[in-house]
């Protein structure tokens, strides 16, 4: 039986009551049709059923282990703020309410982050979990808990469980989740405990999506089989500094003390750029397949928070009291992630009744369910937000395979062994052995048969060992060592000044992000943290290294005192959104050579000081426009170009008149913004995409292309077929902001090589600009006839730039009535690629939503109960709950919810008071 109750909740009647009977109606008729259909397994669900998993949030319910009662206060959109008198009681009462909203959400993340997906969803996880087995998050995550965590964390950690643990107790899967009924029908799983360690392992995924430029680094190899090194620098352009400002504009990093100072005597450049492998400018020949095999093994593993380490990007920034209308600090944060249902980030406060050494948290904000603490929010003096850095903490080694073992400085060195058992649901176990090197490194290659293959056949350069057996892919990669960041969230939770929160971030390792402040008494702040590598000179980790080398292995890792960071600058303002965290000529250390190339930061950047220069103070609401503003920089640069070419078609000519006059923001209802972005797709596509190689093109489109190894006698003519590879979401070119950088540096350029085509049987050969644009523009008109109709009056942004919230488990392999009952949309969005609203799509794959602003926040440190938020959906991870995706629609228009924080805001805004007693 579920815990004692005495009062259960229950929708209010009235029109959200008559809207929950529409809806469980309608899921009674779709489960009668699939009946009919013969697909319901033989069985339906009733409104029981449905209803069965959705949370108490009214009444009292007894819990064993609670010291005193807890009030949990739900806001109409059943947002909880959580009162307790004792630490331990908080994160208690954390873990059963998320659970209650969340259970099934946090049941996959954990059976993700230890490789364990087979054992709910069967043999098709069964080679993700391998993968996920051969990184082994869940392993290092109990070595954290074990050596590495602070004994308050642990104590925080093991309360949370016991919560989740105490809402686990006496329920079925159908009391917690419309999914496990239907996991029901195929298998007996059942829940298990959760544990502490579940909870410090999500850490670890997402620093694997936010882990940095391991796929420039995948897909700078795999285009030297067709590109040659020019032509590769020229699709990797340095990053603009003197045009898109850096993070920290203010101070430099001392040489003599080794530290990085408000005031400073820079040291100099960053160390040259390398290639990583020894005496070469190309990646061995072989090394391009096993690299493409490589990523088909990344692309399968599922994503935590964003698209497989790709597009991911976030705005944050702080505007000083001296800017601002209220005399205090504004802050605002944005993160951009995977579109998923529910919602990524989990809303709550967690508040003590009274502030003590015993009780000592004030906190609300964003974090994930299955997690302890506050991630992103506010206490009552403090605020936080954060962006994804960016910094390099990934490398890939070419490692030489000599019998049982691996060549080292011309030893050979014994691989580290362990076996894995992956249990399978519905089918009989696998073992597998994962190998390692003796630092740790994991041995990618061996979860993927044709990586063994091809490694027989890599070439390398002269001062290569002999192949031997063959070469393998090894990881390094900071994750895979015990570190501290779960001491960093509670840290964070509870700091009330600048110097506080500079301490605890020194225990953030990982991921790496940008840390954005401000505080209550008028300060603001930036703060670069994690465990970030060091390399020997000459190798900054762009491309894979030989691991047959030490010298190419990490020297060390930067300081925490020498990380960079701003306080108080002067400009009044500090603005993060992936660019550069500093100028190169400022640094001494090569932190990444890929960061974001600075379009959005430098737009937001803009608009402050547009604002400022105009005599006029910013607001709250001054903050919400900035993150919701559309305006597309490349259409700023490309368009003037476009309109000059002269267009014979008239119905070409009709929709080319749709950019006169037009202010380049990309609304939903535009016709213009759809009919630039179609063209800056087909300008990319003939520019560039058509002539990468199939790794990184569009899977299933197929093109003629010269004969590359061809083994008979040169033919220039030789032609062969062939077909991309690579999922749509993630094909090169994605339309990015490098690539935005790749077209500013040769826009003037009008014979360029890149914009020249070759004849085919259909179309003329293009030698300039603007006869590629021409064409462009053409394709482009049709591709909208097509996907739109002919009449362009019809036409807008949004019908091609869609968003559909899928449930990230059964809502995109379950059967297809279940998907209807579990998925969401579509919304027709704005915004766009590289725009600080970023509702990002991939050029090479087509117009649809693939990451979004995962959360909007706005916090007011002149009053707190001023301040705004929104989610992607809602609290609840239950489908047919009124607060599944009830934040969406506001989300979409752009729209924030209040976020009450003091007592007196928070009882105003309370709709529904549970108690959890002792």
């Amino acid at each position: 039986m579920p815990p004692n109750t005495t009062a259960s909740s229950g929708q209010k009647p009235g029109k959200s009551g008559r809207k929950k009977g529409r809806k469980a109606r309608l899921f009674l008729i779709v489960l009668v049709l699939a009946i009919i259909g013969g697909i319901a397994f033989g069985a339906y669900w009733s409104v029981s059923t449905v209803r069965a998993s959705f949370p108490q949030t009214k009444g009292s319910i007894k819990l064993d282990g609670l010291s005193g009662p807890v009030n949990v206060k739900r806001d109409g959109n059943g947002i909880p703020q959580v009162y307790a008198s004792s630490d331990e009681d908080l994160f208690m009462a954390q873990g059963f309410v998320q659970a209650q909203d969340r259970f099934y959400e946090m049941d996959v993340r954990r059976h993700m982050t230890s490789g364990r997906l087979s054992e709910m969803f069967g043999k098709g996880q069964v080679k993700n979990d391998e993968f996920l087995r051969t990184l082994g998050w869940n392993r290092v995550a109990q070595k954290e808990y074990d050596t590495k965590l602070s004994a308050s964390t642990k104590k925080y950690l093991q309360a949370y469980a016991k919560g989740v643990n105490a809402y686990l107790k006496g329920r079925d899967g159908k009391d917690i989740s419309l999914e496990y009924a239907a996991l029901g029908f195929s298998n007996d799983y059942t829940p298990q405990q959760w544990t502490p360690v579940d909870s410090v392992a999500w850490l670890k995924a997402m620093a694997w999506d936010l882990r940095g430029n391991m796929q420039d680094e995948i897909d700078r190899s795999l285009m030297t089989s067709r590109l040659g090194p020019k032509q590769i620098a020229d699709l990797y352009p340095e990053y603009p500094y003197s045009r898109n400002k850096a993070i920290v504009q203010e101070g430099a990093y001392d040489s003599v003390t080794g530290t990085y100072a408000r005031t400073g005597t820079a040291s100099g450049a960053s160390s040259t750029a390398g290639t990583g492998l020894t005496g070469n400018t190309e990646a061995p020949a072989g090394f391009q397949s096993q690299l493409s095999g490589l990523y088909d093994v990344l692309d399968k593993v599922p994503t935590a928070v964003g698209v497989n380490g790709n597009g991911i990007g976030s705005n944050s920034w702080v505007v000083s009291g001296s800017h601002t209308i209220t005399g205090k600090p504004l802050l605002a944060n944005d993160p951009h992630l995977s579109a998923s249902l529910p919602s990524v980030w989990y809303q709550m406060g967690l508040h003590c009744t009274a502030l003590s050494a015993k009780c000592q948290y004030d906190v609300a904000g964003y974090t994930f369910a299955g997690m302890p603490g506050v991630v992103i929010g506010h206490n009552q003096d403090i605020a936080w937000g954060m962006t994804n850095s960016g910094v390099d903490v990934t490398d890939l080694y070419l490692e030489k395979i000599t019998g049982e073992g691996y060549e080292y400085d011309g030893k050979v060195r014994p691989f580290s062994t362990r076996k894995e058992t992956i249990k399978v649901a519905g089918g009989a176990s696998k073992t597998i052995v994962v190998r390692s090197t003796e630092d740790g490194m994991p041995l990618l290659s061996d979860r993927d048969d044709e990586l063994v293959k091809v490694g027989k056949k890599a070439t390398v350069d002269a001062g290569a060992p002999d192949r031997g057996d063959g070469y393998a892919i090894a990881l390094r990669w900071t994750a895979l060592d015990p570190g501290n960041s779960m001491d960093a969230v509670f840290e964070m939770d509870k700091a009330s000044d600048w110097t506080e929160f500079r301490k605890a971030s020194t225990s953030f390792d990982v991921p790496s992000q940008n840390l954005v402040y401000a505080d209550t008494e008028g300060n603001i702040g930036y703060q670069l943290p994690g465990r970030i590598p060091t390399r020997a000179e000459g190798d900054d980790g762009s491309l894979p290294s030989p691991g047959w080398e030490s010298k190419y292995r990490w020297t060390g890792y930067i300081k925490q005192s020498a990380l960079p960071y701003e306080y108080n600058p002067k400009r009044g303002y500090i603005v993060t959104a992936n660019q550069a965290v500093v100028d190169k000529d400022k640094y001494p250390y090569t932190l990444t050579t890929d960061w974001g190339y600075g379009t959005r930061s430098q737009r937001i950047n803009d608009l402050i000081e547009s604002k400022i220069n105009g005599g006029g103070k910013i607001s709250t609401d001054d903050m919400r426009q900035m993150q919701l503003d559309n305006s597309s920089e490349i259409a700023k640069l490309i368009v003037p170009k476009l309109l000059k070419i002269d267009v014979a078609d008239p119905d070409v000519r009709q929709a080319q008149k749709l950019l006169e006059g037009w202010d380049y923001t990309q609304d939903s209802d535009s016709a213009a913004a759809a009919y630039f972005n179609a063209t800056w797709r087909n300008i990319l596509k003939l520019a560039f995409g058509n002539k990468l190689p199939k790794e990184l093109r569009v899977k299933g489109q197929c093109l003629n292309v010269d004969r590359v190894d061809t083994t008979g006698p040169a033919d220039a003519d030789q032609k062969v077929r062939e077909c991309g590879e690579r999922d749509a979401d993630q094909a090169q070119p994605d339309g990015g902001d490098r690539w935005f950088e790749v077209v500013r540096k040769i826009i003037n350029d009008e014979k360029n090589d890149w914009w020249q085509l070759p004849k085919t049987r259909t179309q003329k050969a293009t030698d300039t600009r603007d006869e590629l644009f021409g064409r462009a523009l053409r394709d482009a008109r049709w591709e909208l006839t097509a996907k739109l109709g002919k009449d362009i009056d019809t036409w807008s942004w949004g019908r091609l730039h869609r968003l559909f919230l899928k449930n990230q488990t059964l809502g995109t392999e379950g059967p297809r009535f279940l998907q209807y009952m579990l998925n969401r949309g579509p919304w027709k969005l704005g915004g766009g690629e590289a725009t600080v609203n970023a509702t990002g799509w991939n050029a090479a794959g087509g117009y649809g939503v693939v990451w979004v602003p995962s959360m909007r926040m706005v916090v007011n440190l002149g009053d707190l109960d001023k301040s705004k938020w929104i989610n992607l959906s809602g609290a609840s991870g239950h489908a047919y709950s009124a607060h599944y995706t009830d934040q969406t629609d506001l989300w979409a228009k752009g729209e924030l919810l209040p976020w009450a924080f003091s007592d007196k805001a928070v009882d105003k805004r309370t709709s529904d008071t549970l108690v959890l007693e002792p």
